[in-house]
């Protein structure tokens, strides 16, 4: 999760995460050489004695300040549209999560289980235990297993929402009368936070995500008792 002064992403915990956070460095250095190319030319242009009143224009400097960006959004947009089409590649997932945005609170639904389903409030701040994240933790984890490709369909009840984990590489917009989809593998056991970033009305900022990751045989035993406790 996010720590106070952070400057960088949040640590990956999935293989999409990443390679977002490889093309974040990877684009972040292309800006700066730009930046520090242009501001060298400024300096050279503004501190020079030299001059030339005869220049009017230059066609190999044309030919450079067409050709050179060009290769620069080549490299650029190359390693961005693999990232897309990893994000949107889904190959057998092993579970499946129906997550319902409503004001102001998430549903989920694991549509693999019958009567596998709950609602997901965040836990008000008089109520938290000692460790416990303000504004962050919830009464219902969403559990998924680990190492396990989990897709998850997107909606909402009443207005636009969006469902964001950041350390997941995850960002859907959950819209009223459809269905969006998106997919994540949790690399390692965890806790991840995210919360709603669409705003949303009044409680907008009063309804965050929480994911609990855990080993295949802890979610099944999860799934089990969850089932029992429903049919009681």
């Amino acid at each position: 999760m996010a720590h106070p002064s952070q400057l960088g992403l949040q640590d990956a915990a999935s293989p999409v995460m990443e390679e977002l956070i490889h093309f974040h460095d990877h684009a972040l250095m292309v800006i700066y050489l730009i930046s520090s190319f242009v501001l060298y030319i400024i300096v050279a242009v503004v501190s020079t004695k030299l001059t030339n009143k005869h220049a009017h224009d230059s066609q190999e400097i044309e030919i450079v300040w067409t050709v050179l960006p060009a290769v620069i959004l080549i490299l650029i947009a190359l390693p961005s549209l693999r990232i897309l089409y990893l994000m949107d590649e889904i190959n057998n997932p092993h579970l499946t999560v129906k997550a319902i945005g409503h004001q102001w609170y998430w549903s989920y639904e694991y549509t693999d289980y019958k009567d596998l389903a709950f609602d997901s409030y965040m836990i008000p701040t008089q109520d938290l235990t000692p460790g416990q994240f303000r504004l962050l933790e919830v009464d219902h984890r969403m559990v998924v297993p680990t190492e396990s490709p989990v897709r998850m369909l997107i909606t909402a009840e009443d207005v636009l929402h969006s469902w964001a984990l950041p350390a997941l590489g995850v960002k859907m917009d959950a819209v009223p009368g459809r269905l969006n989809q998106a997919t994540f593998i949790a690399s390692r056991p965890g806790v991840y936070y995210g919360q709603c970033s669409e705003i949303c009305g009044a409680n907008h900022s009063f309804m965050p995500i929480v994911v609990e990751a855990v080993p295949l045989k802890h979610f099944e035993d999860w799934s089990t008792s969850m089932l029992e406790d429903a049919s009681l």
